[in-house]
Parts: structure tokens; C-alpha cells; sequence
């Protein structure tokens, strides 16, 4: 009701969780979709994600409950333009979907230092992982990819034309290439940093 009053807004859609908000979007196409942080059945990070997917040029503001860093962290990393807490006026919500609408990011400035930290500290730790990963031998990253697809050792066996104990044998070079004590472990240090896409274009496509 308080955004159909502004003159440069109109309300084209509204739904009830994340799931609808996702759909809501590929249905009207809408300049700004603003989400909560703790939507049912799809989260506000996982919905933005999906209409940056669906709707590229579709701005999200996430709203939250308090300041969490992880939070706006996710959801810049997601794809949102902006992040501001439920606890901040309206006439400061509608300013920000306005700064929004010109093509800013937001972030509330008593976030801003811990964010950028953060985001240096993740650029490093990524930057290090590629240069552990670049160690590994071309079937080494296909073993890999196998595994964050969740293929066990005899389906990658079967996959490569190789055998299961030396597909066991790559597991445990990679592991120690990488620095890290078990196969999960090498499987989340890689889809948890976005590099699946980087292992030498990933397991190769089922036909």
C-alpha cells in the first residue's frame, strides 16, 4: 500500500514464500523484487539467485531481521543489489529501492567495513585454491568432478574405463594435493567456493 502511493512505483506482484516469489518474477518481469531473508520453502539468498537466473535485469533487496554478515555476504554473492534490515523506516526502504532502481549496491555502512574484509579474505582463500588445484593432472580434476556430481569409485571406474583402485589412487593424490583430509572434504572445498565449473569443464555431459 505505501509503494502504490509513490508516484514512481507500482506493485506488480506479491507472494507468500520464496518458491512464489521466484515464479511471481518470471511471470511479470518486474525492475525490483524485494524479498526476506527467511522466506518459507526458499530462502531470500536461494529465491535471489533463482530470479537472477530467471530475470537477469530484475534488482532484489533483501530484507532482514538484524545485520548479519553471512547473510549479505550470501546474498550479494547471490546476485542482490541491495541488503537493509526490517528495523529501518519505510521512507528508508523506499530510498533504497530507489538508489536500487539507479544501479547502486547497497550495503547499510556500519556493514561495509566487516564485508570488505571478508570479501578479501574469500578472494584469497580462493586465489589459494586455485593454485592447489592447478596441481592436479587432468584425470586427478575429472575424478574430482565426478565426485562433487556424487559418483562413487566404481561408477567413476566405470565412467573412465579404469579400475576402482586407481580411481581410489587419484582420490588420495588429490586429497593431498589440496590439503585436505577426506574426499568430502575436497568435494565442499571446491562447490562451496564456486569452482566446480573450473575443473578442465567438469565431468564430462551424459549423453
Amino acid at each position: 500500500m505505501i509503494l502504490n502511493r509513490e508516484d514512481d512505483f507500482v506493485v506488480v506482484g506479491e507472494a507468500g514464500d520464496g518458491l512464489e516469489a521466484v515464479a511471481e518474477a518470471k511471470r511479470c518481469r518486474p525492475d525490483i523484487a524485494v524479498l526476506e531473508a527467511n522466506l518459507p520453502r526458499c530462502d531470500g539468498v536461494r529465491a535471489t539467485m533463482l530470479i537472477k537466473a530467471t530475470v537477469p535485469v530484475c534488482r532484489v533487496l533483501l530484507l532482514a531481521d538484524g545485520e548479519d554478515q553471512n547473510t549479505l555476504t550470501d546474498a550479494l554473492e547471490a546476485g542482490a543489489a541491495g541488503y537493509l534490515t526490517k528495523a529501518k523506516p519505510l521512507d528508508e526502504l523506499i530510498d533504497a529501492l530507489r538508489s536500487i532502481r539507479r544501479g547502486q549496491i547497497l550495503i547499510p555502512p556500519g556493514m561495509m567495513a566487516a564485508f570488505l574484509s571478508s570479501f578479501i579474505q574469500r578472494r584469497r582463500d580462493k586465489n589459494q585454491l586455485r593454485r592447489r588445484m592447478g596441481n592436479l593432472t587432468a584425470r586427478e580434476r575429472e575424478v574430482l568432478a565426478y565426485l562433487a556430481e556424487g559418483t562413487d569409485n566404481e561408477g567413476i571406474a566405470e565412467k573412465l574405463v579404469i579400475s576402482p583402485e586407481t580411481v581410489r589412487t587419484h582420490i588420495r593424490n588429490l586429497i593431498t594435493k589440496l590439503g585436505v583430509h577426506s574426499r568430502l572434504e575436497a568435494v565442499a572445498l571446491v562447490t562451496q567456493n564456486g569452482l566446480f565449473e573450473e575443473l578442465e569443464g567438469g565431468a564430462p555431459q551424459r549423453p
